[in-house]
């Protein structure tokens, strides 16, 4: 069983060295937890063409993972049967570039995804575009709705943009650090690593049928009536879009900090809310009496305190006004220097018990301490009512959250902040 990875794009800005700043690939597989047993041999140019750079490793235990990385957009130009090849031979295609290098990324646009959706055309392979780095102008906001000139930066809607073209997933990685590798682009990468090994299973398996059924003696075939084409749907990309939601903090509308007002971690109240009883009543979707379960009033409390935002600034005629994030400081600094584990973790539906237990014990490194900080989360996952054990969350509390989910806001106005006309009628 193998996995190929075909990566397209260079990462560094035209004024860093080489030097400086790590390749993105070569980043991944020596953080990832998953990979085993890197082929350095073969993290030289490849010999045949130097335009690109083979890696080989294992992940998951038995598979082997090959990736080509190709810095120099001109393998299109000079050589496109080998990069149609790599296109056609891909599971996975990652294309990667720095936002301060405006110039290298209108090339990319113009010229070469024309290229990639042309190799494309006949296969359905999924794409990750990664814009890295932290903007150089000063310009703060990343909102795709903002339209300002950030000049020699490439901004986050361009990005968007462009992942709308290729039907891709977007992440953005500030820097090359262990959350942006192996949270964000890694937990992205490997959940399309686990959906190629299970479409390659699935079509094994049903080539072994075919066979057998080959060797039966077959019934005489009688003309058929023709039928419609069956058109295969996209495979869905809910979960990774979600986690990108929460990497790239669009559209959030929640902001935690601790005590000291030293850090911030944004979020959305929908998705919080969809998962935790605890996080409805301190966004006043529901009341105490709602609830009816003094120990998630009392963790709320001791856990939470919801500040009252600043004023937004009148806005122009016409124009909606602003509303600013709810500001929520975290009271317990160990529970709030794992909260990008824990948000990790609901976003992925609360269902990766395991894993939070694993990050918070390699954070924290004290059985203590990761203890009392699970603690606090299963306090925050708790049924109204009902005692909040391990097993709860490793199998009840999956299917409570199943069978609940976002779907408690569809077509309600609690916490919705776009409305749908239909005919003149609001559903």
């Amino acid at each position: 069983r193998s996995v190929n990875i075909v990566a397209f794009g260079n990462e560094r800005d035209g004024f860093s060295e080489d030097g400086q700043q790590p390749s993105l690939i070569w980043s991944y597989l020596g953080r990832s937890a998953l990979i085993s047993q890197i082929d350095s041999s073969l993290s030289a140019s490849h010999a045949g063409n130097p335009v690109f750079t083979e890696y080989q490793a294992c992940v998951f235990g038995n598979v082997r993972l090959v990736v080509h990385d190709c810095p120099v957009w001109g393998i299109f130009d000079s050589d496109w049967y080998t990069s149609r090849s790599l296109i056609g031979g891909a599971d996975i295609i990652v294309i990667k570039y720095s936002v301060n290098d405006k110039t290298s990324f209108q090339e990319l646009r113009d010229s070469y995804v024309p290229m990639i959706k042309k190799a494309l055309n006949h296969c359905s392979v999924p794409v990750i575009i990664s814009a890295i780095g932290a903007r150089k102008n000063g310009v703060p906001c990343t909102c795709p709705l903002c339209t300002s000139d950030r000049r020699s930066c490439v901004t986050t809607s361009e990005g968007v943009q462009l992942a709308k073209e290729l039907g891709a997933t977007y992440l953005e990685l500030h820097t090359l650090n262990d959350f942006y590798i192996q949270k964000c682009f890694g937990g992205v990468l490997e959940y399309f690593m686990i959906q190629s090994l299970n479409q390659k299973s699935s079509e094994k398996m049903k080539k072994r049928k075919k066979a057998q059924k080959c060797h039966r003696v077959q019934p005489p075939q009688l003309e058929q009536p023709e039928k419609m084409p069956i058109l295969k749907g996209e495979a869905s990309h809910y979960d990774a879009d979600l986690h990108n939601l929460l990497c790239c903090c669009q559209c959030a509308d929640v902001a935690f900090y601790p005590e000291d007002l030293s850090t911030v971690v944004e979020a959305h109240k929908i998705i919080l809310c969809s998962v935790s009883h605890l996080f409805m009543l301190l966004f006043e979707v529901k009341s105490p009496a709602d609830i009816r379960d003094a120990s998630i009033v009392r963790t709320a409390q001791s856990l939470f305190a919801v500040q009252a935002g600043a004023a937004s600034p009148p806005a122009p005629r016409g124009v909606p006004p602003c509303v600013p994030p709810a500001r929520v400081v975290v009271k317990d600094s160990l529970f709030c220097s794992c909260l990008p584990d824990i948000l990790h973790f609901i976003y992925s539906g609360a269902f990766q018990w395991e894993r939070l237990e694993e990050d918070i014990k390699k954070k924290l490194k004290d059985p203590e301490k990761t203890e009392h900080v699970l603690e606090k989360v299963k306090c925050i996952l708790k049924t109204p009512g009902k005692l909040s054990t391990v097993k709860d969350c490793r199998s009840h509390q999956i299917k409570r959250l199943y069978n609940t989910s976002l779907r408690l806001f569809f077509n309600t106005p609690v916490l919705a902040d776009v409305i749908f006309k239909i005919q003149g009628t609001v559903p």
